[in-house]
């Protein structure tokens, strides 16, 4: 007999950005998975990493199992995924699903569609590491804050005429440019909008820093004085100058949508979609790659002149940014998040207390559950034994197996499970 469903041990990667400690909702479900495990009260716990990647593997916790890590199992029982699945991604995974659990802001960055990519990877290799796109997905589970996409031109115009520093940065041709660009021709729109962030991104470093701390100044002052800085995002510049002082990152907040969302809430960010997570606790999902390109907000190598060339020069309103979950017809304790790319699928199912046998249903792709919050005891005909289920528990179940979970929380769960819906 051989084991189709088991529980994993999953890598955590404590990049500098990550909440600290038991402040990192990574840390809690790491803890609360594994209570073996030493939480380290001054060492960030970025994020939590459940699946295959090279870096961060997961670890296979069933002593049955020859095979140590998950991708190893995967190579070696390619079947599991499912046959479409295994078709179309050549016997792999084809996603990362994951937990950031984020304290400072992480960088200014985007993702390349596959044909860039490509291209990018045979150019670059050192820094695009791969040639596959890199759409992500990021499901709020405590209130989370991110940028997103261009604003709406009125919004930018605004800040132009509020923050003379940025102004100075841009320049008055093509500060006019914007202003004048009417709704009725986007791609007039767009194109003074690709003039203006690039301008700002190229801008000489001893010109911007010196602008910055101006505006840091000014803004600060205003502050102490009691005034509004909202005309000029005032808290949220502050905020990231004291994370990434003198970074060009900071005057982006100008021209990108802030989204905050609410515990449950998505956003889906496509390929050249400008993006930068700020602060907050989500589950994330991405499929296979390690291709971004950064620009601000980061100690990293950026590559500003191939950020500006990709971007997606489209405005919208920052609730055009939240992507919406549709309740399961099937199962209406389930709520499906499935963008537009073929990579990947979230389903968040909550079990309410009055449930008290609930069936995880057998689907025709390998998934990963994550137990957010809840007990259970979980059987299967594919598991080697029953599995006890708790905040932390992360599964990995083969394609076309199904597991009946015997729930014993009085209130109810909460889990999130990642699979390709082909």
């Amino acid at each position: 007999f051989a084991p189709a469903v088991f529980p994993l041990s999953c890598a955590v990667q404590n990049y500098s950005w990550g909440k600290v400690g038991l402040e990192s909702e990574v840390a809690k479900l790491v803890a609360s998975g594994d209570p073996l495990v030493q939480i380290q009260p001054d060492q960030p716990y970025a994020e939590l990493w459940m699946g295959t990647h090279p870096r961060g593997d997961a670890l296979i916790r069933d002593n049955r199992i020859p095979q140590k890590t998950l991708g190893q199992w995967i190579a070696d029982n390619p079947a599991c995924l499912g046959a479409k699945v295994k078709d179309a991604f050549q016997g792999q995974l084809p996603f990362l699903f994951k937990v950031l659990s984020v304290n400072t802001a992480l960088s200014v960055q985007a993702h390349p569609n596959k044909e860039l990519a490509a291209k990018l990877h045979a150019q670059f290799p050192e820094h695009y590491p791969d040639a596959n796109h890199k759409p992500e997905m990021a499901i709020a589970l405590t209130p989370f804050e991110g940028m997103c996409g261009f604003r709406p031109v009125e919004e930018i115009v605004s800040f132009l005429q509020n923050v003379p520093e940025l102004r100075a940065l841009i320049g008055e041709v093509a500060a006019e440019q914007l202003e004048r660009s009417g709704s009725d021709d986007p791609r007039g729109v767009s194109a003074a909008l690709r003039v203006c962030f690039t301008r700002l991104m190229k801008s000489e470093k001893k010109f911007f820093v010196d602008q910055l701390n101006m505006l840091v100044k000014r803004i600060s002052q205003e502050a102490a004085e009691g005034k509004d800085t909202s005309g000029s995002n005032g808290d949220l510049l502050l905020r990231l100058h004291s994370q990434y002082p003198g970074d060009i990152g900071c005057f982006t907040i100008y021209f990108l949508n802030v989204v905050r969302l609410e515990p449950g809430e998505a956003m889906f960010l496509g390929a050249n979609e400008p993006h930068a997570y700020l602060h907050g606790d989500c589950v994330e999902i991405m499929a296979c790659s390690d291709n971004t390109v950064r620009a601000g907000l980061t100690p990293k190598f950026i590559d500003v002149l191939t950020l500006c060339e990709m971007l997606n020069y489209t405005p919208a309103p920052s609730s055009s940014k939240i992507f919406p979950a549709a309740q399961s017809q099937l199962d209406p304790n389930v709520y499906l998040y499935d963008p537009p790319v073929p990579d990947f699928t979230i389903m968040r199912i909550e079990i309410p207390a009055s449930i008290k046998l609930y069936l995880i249903s057998a689907m025709d792709s390998a998934s990963i559950l994550l137990v957010i919050q809840g007990t259970a005891v979980g059987t299967s005909t594919a598991a080697a034994s029953e599995m006890s289920l708790h905040r932390g528990s992360v599964l990995f179940i083969s394609a076309n197996e199904s597991i009946s979970l015997h729930l014993s929380s009085p209130d109810g769960m909460l889990l999130f499970r990642a699979c390709c819906l082909l």
